[in-house]
Protein backbone atom coordinates (compact mmCIF):
# COMPACT_ATOMS: atom_id res chain seq x y z
CA UNK A 1 0.00 0.00 0.00
CA UNK A 2 1.37 3.63 -1.12
CA UNK A 3 2.20 6.10 1.87
CA UNK A 4 -0.96 8.14 0.11
CA UNK A 5 -3.01 5.69 0.86
CA UNK A 6 -2.15 4.78 4.05
CA UNK A 7 -2.83 8.29 5.06
CA UNK A 8 -5.65 8.66 3.61
CA UNK A 9 -6.72 4.98 4.93
CA UNK A 10 -9.60 5.89 7.96
CA UNK A 11 -8.64 5.12 11.17
CA UNK A 12 -11.46 2.94 11.95
CA UNK A 13 -10.70 0.72 9.18
CA UNK A 14 -7.36 0.12 11.21
CA UNK A 15 -8.16 0.10 14.60
CA UNK A 16 -10.00 -3.16 14.98
CA UNK A 17 -6.52 -4.64 13.90
CA UNK A 18 -4.88 -2.58 17.12
CA UNK A 19 -7.28 -4.22 19.18
CA UNK A 20 -7.26 -7.64 17.96
CA UNK A 21 -3.69 -7.45 18.35
CA UNK A 22 -3.83 -6.45 21.77
CA UNK A 23 -6.30 -9.10 22.75
CA UNK A 24 -4.06 -11.52 21.35
CA UNK A 25 -1.43 -10.76 23.81
CA UNK A 26 -4.13 -10.65 26.83
CA UNK A 27 -4.77 -6.52 26.66
CA UNK A 28 -7.52 -4.84 26.31
CA UNK A 29 -9.07 -2.32 23.97
CA UNK A 30 -9.26 0.05 27.08
CA UNK A 31 -5.50 0.35 27.04
CA UNK A 32 -5.60 0.64 22.96
CA UNK A 33 -7.98 3.52 23.19
CA UNK A 34 -5.38 5.24 26.30
CA UNK A 35 -2.77 4.49 24.12
CA UNK A 36 -4.45 6.49 21.78
CA UNK A 37 -5.59 9.30 23.52
CA UNK A 38 -2.44 10.28 25.26
CA UNK A 39 -0.48 10.35 21.50
CA UNK A 40 -3.31 12.69 20.19
CA UNK A 41 -5.50 14.67 22.68
CA UNK A 42 -8.77 13.36 21.89
CA UNK A 43 -10.91 12.69 24.52
CA UNK A 44 -13.00 9.30 24.63
CA UNK A 45 -16.24 10.40 23.17
CA UNK A 46 -14.28 12.45 20.60
CA UNK A 47 -11.90 9.48 19.69
CA UNK A 48 -15.39 7.56 19.40
CA UNK A 49 -16.53 10.14 17.16
CA UNK A 50 -13.54 10.17 14.76
CA UNK A 51 -13.77 6.52 14.34
CA UNK A 52 -17.80 6.73 13.93
CA UNK A 53 -16.62 9.69 10.69
CA UNK A 54 -14.16 7.71 9.23
CA UNK A 55 -12.05 10.20 10.13
CA UNK A 56 -8.78 9.36 7.54
CA UNK A 57 -4.97 9.31 9.48
CA UNK A 58 -4.20 12.57 8.08
CA UNK A 59 -7.34 14.00 9.05
CA UNK A 60 -7.12 12.20 12.59
CA UNK A 61 -3.83 13.66 13.53
CA UNK A 62 -4.12 16.79 11.79
CA UNK A 63 -7.48 17.81 14.14
CA UNK A 64 -5.61 16.33 17.35
CA UNK A 65 -6.34 18.66 20.24
CA UNK A 66 -2.74 18.19 20.91
CA UNK A 67 0.13 16.29 20.04
CA UNK A 68 1.56 14.57 23.11
CA UNK A 69 5.18 16.19 22.71
CA UNK A 70 6.85 13.40 24.51
CA UNK A 71 5.85 11.14 21.14
CA UNK A 72 9.51 12.58 19.87
CA UNK A 73 10.85 9.89 22.99
CA UNK A 74 9.12 7.01 20.73
CA UNK A 75 12.14 5.41 18.45
CA UNK A 76 12.70 1.69 17.34
CA UNK A 77 11.84 -0.66 13.85
CA UNK A 78 8.16 -0.64 13.66
CA UNK A 79 7.06 -3.07 9.72
CA UNK A 80 10.77 -2.70 9.35
CA UNK A 81 11.03 0.94 9.45
CA UNK A 82 13.19 3.00 11.90
CA UNK A 83 10.11 5.50 13.26
CA UNK A 84 12.37 7.89 14.15
CA UNK A 85 14.10 8.60 10.82
CA UNK A 86 10.44 8.44 9.10
CA UNK A 87 10.36 12.20 7.27
CA UNK A 88 6.78 12.31 6.25
CA UNK A 89 4.87 13.56 8.77
CA UNK A 90 1.68 11.73 8.72
CA UNK A 91 3.46 8.63 8.34
CA UNK A 92 5.79 9.10 11.25
CA UNK A 93 2.79 9.47 13.66
CA UNK A 94 0.90 6.27 12.07
CA UNK A 95 4.21 5.13 12.84
CA UNK A 96 4.53 6.35 16.63
CA UNK A 97 0.70 4.69 16.81
CA UNK A 98 1.96 1.35 15.20
CA UNK A 99 5.11 1.18 18.15
CA UNK A 100 3.23 1.85 20.89
CA UNK A 101 0.36 -0.69 19.78
CA UNK A 102 3.33 -3.24 19.36
CA UNK A 103 4.66 -2.74 22.58
CA UNK A 104 1.64 -2.99 24.23
CA UNK A 105 1.36 -6.11 22.48
CA UNK A 106 4.07 -7.21 23.75
CA UNK A 107 3.92 -6.59 27.49
CA UNK A 108 5.30 -3.28 28.50
CA UNK A 109 4.01 -1.60 31.11
CA UNK A 110 1.68 1.48 30.50
CA UNK A 111 4.00 3.76 32.11
CA UNK A 112 6.63 2.91 29.92
CA UNK A 113 4.79 3.28 26.34
CA UNK A 114 3.59 6.36 27.98
CA UNK A 115 6.85 7.77 28.26
CA UNK A 116 5.81 8.36 31.68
Amino acid sequence: MSKHRICSASVASVYPHYVAKAEKKGRTKAEVDEIIRWLTGYDARALDDQLAAGTSFEAFFEQAPRMNPSRALITGVVCGVRVEEVSEPTMREIRYLDKLVDELAKGKAMAKILRA
